[in-house]
């Protein structure tokens, strides 16, 4: 007997789920138009989970710390921020109506834990799943058939889709980056030391100063600074920028000019409402072979460990 290809099965089962469901097809056609990278999908998840630790009124950046009713919240506040960004018109039995097609919303922390309901058999869902931890998510729609689902045992008689039948989901994206949580992932002992801290400002300069050559998003900086002016703590003329100045630190914005500095260090460059920390050095002998931007008519580069601390040049003007 031949071997049996997994991932050929899989495909072949998908195809002929393709074959026969011009609306599978018209729905995914038109999600992909709208954002072929994904990225406006993962900004909502990432925006979403945030949203729900609170942090600037909390201080938690961590799922599990959540209560049992948020987490049951999530899937809703999925659904409307989804709706939000994308525009989805209200759907007449479903959640929404894209390309002129009735489509349900579910998402789920776990994979594969997607509570389908009653009503939605026969309709296209769309499966959203993200994982903070994991730092990655998943999106893509299937079509609601009987005899692909677990039947129902709890009071709502919610389905869901048996696991030899998740190859027919059509995926959109499919284990894609969620931008990081930055918190979540730290080193604990760093973590410990930032929010030892007793004011906003002194955990932004901890923050800033410990993590470097990463993308820190704004609402990290609102859960470390736990202050309504928190943007205003990261700027100079007093923030951030201004304290650690004098230890060769650079913070750079979500500016154009910003992003060109960072990326002239190789360095990943701030999408919108980051921020990325570096000590930086004037570039010497042992620098030669390292990237380097020009700042204040002087050469600059990643500072190494051995390299003294000196106070930073100017970042360029801000402009978008």
């Amino acid at each position: 007997m031949l071997p049996i290809d997994i991932h050929a099965a899989q495909n072949l089962a998908l195809a002929e789920v393709l074959k026969s469901d011009d609306e599978l097809q018209a729905v995914h056609k038109e999600l992909l138009g709208a954002d072929p990278s994904g990225e406006r999908f993962a900004t909502v998840l990432r925006d979403t989970i945030d949203q729900l630790l609170n942090g600037e009124v909390t201080g938690r950046y961590n799922w599990d710390t959540l209560y049992k009713t948020e987490r049951t919240h999530a899937g809703t506040l999925v659904e409307i921020n989804l709706q939000r960004e994308f525009r989805f018109a209200d759907g007449d039995t479903m959640d929404y109506r894209i390309a002129g097609i009735e489509v349900d919303c579910k998402y789920s922390q776990s994979f594969g834990g997607w509570m389908i309901p009653p009503e939605a058999r026969g309709h296209l869902c769309l499966l959203v799943w993200a994982d903070d931890r994991a730092s990655r998510w998943s999106a893509g729609l299937f079509r609601v058939r009987e005899e692909w689902l677990n039947q129902g045992s709890n009071r709502d008689a919610k389905l869901t889709v048996k696991a030899m039948h998740r190859d027919k989901i059509l995926w959109l994206w499919r284990d894609a980056e969620l931008p990081e949580n930055i918190l979540l992932h730290m080193d604990p002992s760093d973590r410990k030391a930032v929010f030892a801290l007793r004011s906003g400002q002194q955990r932004l300069n901890e923050l800033f100063r410990r993590v470097q050559k990463r993308r820190i998003s704004r609402n990290v900086v609102r859960t470390v600074a736990q202050q309504k002016d928190y943007m205003k703590r990261v700027r100079g003329n007093g923030g951030a920028r201004s304290a650690l100045k004098h230890e060769g630190i650079l913070i750079m914005g979500d500016y154009d000019s910003h992003r060109a500095v960072a990326e002239q260090l190789g360095l990943p460059a701030p999408r919108e409402g980051e921020f990325v920390s570096v000590r930086i050095a004037k570039r010497g002998p042992h620098h030669q072979d390292s990237p380097h931007v020009v700042l204040d008519g002087e050469a600059w580069v990643v500072a190494t460990p051995d390299d003294f601390p000196t106070m930073a040049p100017t970042l360029p003007s801000h402009t978008k």
